[in-house]
């Protein structure tokens, strides 16, 4: 079996190709040709953290896969990843372990990728100003992948520690021409900004649907068990686009309170997601329709995304001869 560490792993994954990649994995998704059960999630409640489990099969590609991902949040104060995990690839003919992989660089980069792909669906052609809210690692690769879909010419970044907003500005390395700049307050961050991703653990929204200019669309990727970071009045007045209704609607804490919420308290119904990000690849359902909507692409990350990048990163790391080889 191979074994690739996590540098390894990002040295081998083009976040081009991934982009480019995922859009027929999602489409196949949406059309019922991808076997993905229901996320499992272990809770361990006296420190808010949460294992759980990822299998998924994609008959277009022969990948069968599985992530398992732990999602600490109080890691951060302990100087430890709040995201860590690990990918296995096996043979889907024969079921034998392939490879194993550093899931925490898959996540983060498929996830962005994700997004990126909503971004270039769903946001204006002519969205130059982008809104980065976060800090983590989240955020880093966010900035990246929406830069490759969009010619951004500002990004803001807005965090709740000004040490870390400035750490982020400074590490930021875009394409040339591409303006980086720390924003104090929240407001300030959303106020003109006509792309925004939200890449947080807040369980108090910091997408508020009042600053949100028309024609923004929103890439929303946090996931808090006891919070959400989109509030409803921002689901309620946007064109809402998810990786997979099942997915989303799934209950907490693996699925999306921002939707969630709101479909409880009899504010909307399930019908108000009005596509899964694969319907509008496939053309099945149409996307933005004016420039003044608003969108927003709620993500809780699902297993195809995981495969689609394992399998990049293991054909990469065989054609280079990248990785260690390990007897079980």
């Amino acid at each position: 079996m191979l074994f690739l560490n996590r540098s390894e792993v990002e040295s081998l994954l083009n976040l081009d190709q991934l982009i480019e990649c995922l859009a027929p994995a999602m489409a196949s998704l949406s059309a019922g040709n991808v076997s993905m059960p229901a996320r499992g999630v272990v809770e361990i409640q006296e420190n808010r953290g949460l294992l759980a489990s990822m299998p998924v099969y994609v008959p277009s590609s022969q990948t069968l896969s599985t992530k398992l991902v732990t999602v600490y949040p109080d890691n951060e104060r302990l100087g430890i990843p709040s995201h860590q995990a690990v990918v296995l690839v096996f043979d889907s003919k024969t079921g034998t372990p392939l490879a194993m992989m550093d899931g925490a660089s898959i996540t983060a980069i498929r996830t962005a990728a994700g997004s990126a792909l909503a971004t270039r669906l769903l946001a204006r052609p002519e969205a130059q100003v982008l809104s980065v809210l976060g800090t983590g690692v989240q955020a880093r690769t966010h900035a990246r992948a929406i830069t490759r879909v969009r010619q951004i010419r500002e990004v803001r970044v807005w965090g709740r520690s000004q040490q870390k907003i400035d750490a982020l500005v400074k590490d930021l390395t875009l394409a040339p021409g591409v303006r980086v700049r720390a924003v104090p307050q929240l407001k300030e961050a959303l106020a003109g900004a006509e792309i925004i991703c939200a890449c947080t653990h807040s369980a108090e929204p910091v997408v508020v649907g009042e600053w949100l200019e028309q024609g923004a669309h929103v890439n929303s990727v946090g996931l808090n068990a006891q919070g959400c970071e989109v509030d409803e009045a921002a689901v309620l007045k946007a064109l809402v686009v998810v990786e997979s209704r099942d997915a989303a609607l799934a209950p907490a804490p693996s699925g999306a309170n921002d939707l969630l919420w709101p479909i409880q308290k009899g504010l909307m119904t399930r019908d108000h997601i009005h596509a899964e990000i694969g319907e509008l690849v496939s053309g099945a359902r149409p996307g933005r329709t004016s420039a003044v909507q608003i969108t927003i692409y709620k993500s809780v990350g699902v297993a195809v995304q995981d495969a689609v990048a394992a399998r990049l990163v293991l054909d990469a790391a065989r054609a280079r001869g990248v990785g260690k080889d390990i007897q079980l």
